[in-house]
């Protein structure tokens, strides 16, 4: 939490965007009980997601109903500054696509001109990894991975259930400052191995996600195992 705590320092507001999945959620349970969890200024601090299924508000499925129940609930956050993806029962209805772009609208209105961006340049944007590669709702040889232009887009057929989802795109998470992926679990070991080693995004969307200024792997031991050595700091023992 320290880099929100020095955005907060530095310009009197920051930004996060928040993942799902289980250790994604778990990283939130966590930094809910931490006592640095008091060092960060909620009511200044605008909160994003980086995909979500496309499902209704409260459904247990969504990565919204997760992060609320983690951590959103137990912080001090202003409500006009949490910005959860719109589902199916949201302003534009059962349509995925203009639900995309008016998140996108979102994310353009909040953006400054120093971001030099579509999107606000994100103090922390965290992620989880697939056993495949997957990153948000980036999904190997999917169309969103060609997209260059729109922020956000409507993934339609994921292979994990939900099939019809929102997510940022690579070139989203690019203007991030800080990309943190966060992996449990050996069976993410050959994935974090492929997303170090140079391979391309298409294949390995996690290969693509990628900070401005830092990119961190925070692992256990079991999704480290398979990282070379000289790339290997853990994030836990």
């Amino acid at each position: 939490m320290t880099r929100l705590v020095d955005a907060w320092s530095a310009r009197g507001y920051g930004s996060l965007v928040l993942t799902g999945g289980g250790i994604g959620t778990q990283v939130l349970v966590e930094l809910a009980a931490a006592p640095a969890r008091d060092a960060v200024d909620w009511r200044h601090l605008d909160i994003w997601w980086g995909d979500e299924r496309f499902l209704p508000a409260g459904d247990p499925e969504r990565n919204e109903t997760g992060a609320r129940a983690a951590l959103l609930d137990h912080v001090d956050a202003d409500p006009d500054r949490v910005h959860p993806m719109p589902g199916p029962d949201g302003p534009d209805g059962p349509d995925p696509e203009a639900a995309a772009a008016r998140y996108a609208s979102w994310l353009l209105a909040a953006s400054r001109p120093e971001d030099h961006s579509q999107v606000p340049s994100f103090d922390v944007l965290m992620l989880g990894i697939g056993p495949e590669g997957h990153v948000a709702s980036l999904f190997p040889g999917m169309p969103a991975l060609y997209e260059e232009q729109r922020t956000v887009v409507a993934v339609h057929g994921a292979p994990k259930p939900p099939p019809t989802r929102l997510t940022l795109t690579l070139p989203a998470i690019k203007a991030a400052r800080e990309v943190w992926i966060i992996a449990s679990g050996e069976e993410k070991a050959g994935a974090v191995r492929l997303a170090l080693s140079g391979a391309g995004p298409v294949q390995v969307p996690a290969a693509g996600a990628r900070g401005r200024q830092q990119t961190l792997f925070l692992l256990d031991r079991a999704a480290a195992a398979r990282v070379p050595p000289q790339l290997s700091r853990l994030a836990s023992p």
